[in-house]
């Protein structure tokens, strides 16, 4: 299986959890391997989903193959360092990728609407990738919001909501982080919702 995973924001856990889910793959004897199309400012994240994946890869070019160095959005950073980023070029390594390992799982940068261009976003490019999609949200205050948000876009585009990780950055529990997935269960009713806990190690591969 494939999957493309977005976040209702930048820092919301999108490294961490595929580093779970690739890390809950290998173990069952699967050989997958962590995309990363687009990194900015570094390349920590790619580094991070590079190691988890078995067999390894090559280099770290081999899962992120447009580095940025300027800590933005693609679109600017690409602007400021007088590039264009290579949408073909991203295209044809994840394509790669599928025909290497059983699972491909690929990280975006930032939310589902952050831009590459003016005219082609994150989610564009998930549309052409054209694997389903796991939204990760930082379960807090506000992330009923951004998660029917994003949800909505994911599916107005015609893509496969294959599930929701609520993730818990925070160890305290509020009202908001405790409810919010039966409020998201029913007004978006993905296949799959999973709350991952604070500073938690290992999970078992969901889908």
């Amino acid at each position: 299986m494939n999957l493309f995973i977005t976040g209702t924001d930048t820092g919301v856990g999108k490294t961490y959890i595929t580093k779970l889910l690739l890390s809950a793959l290998t173990r069952t004897g699967e050989s997958a391997v962590g995309f990363k199309p687009i990194a900015c400012g570094d390349r920590e994240d790619a580094k991070i989903i590079s190691d988890a994946s078995h067999p390894s890869p090559t280099s770290v070019d081999t899962v992120n193959p447009i580095f940025l160095k300027t800590p933005a959005a693609p679109m600017a950073g690409a602007s400021i360092e007088g590039i264009t980023i290579d949408i073909n070029k991203i295209k044809s390594t994840h394509l790669e990728l599928t025909k290497s390992y059983n699972h491909v799982l690929t990280e975006g940068a930032g939310g589902w609407a952050v831009p590459i261009n003016s005219e082609y976003s994150m989610g564009h490019l998930a549309a052409d990738l054209g694997d389903p999609v796991l939204i990760v949200v930082n379960n807090k205050l506000g992330a009923l919001n951004q998660t029917i948000l994003t949800a909505n876009a994911v599916r107005s585009m015609g893509l496969e909501l294959m599930g929701i990780i609520l993730n818990h950055i925070n160890d305290e529990r509020d009202t908001a982080s405790i409810t919010n997935r039966s409020v998201l269960e029913e007004i978006i009713n993905p296949p799959v919702i999973l709350d991952i806990l604070h500073d938690e190690t290992e999970i078992v591969w969901p889908f």
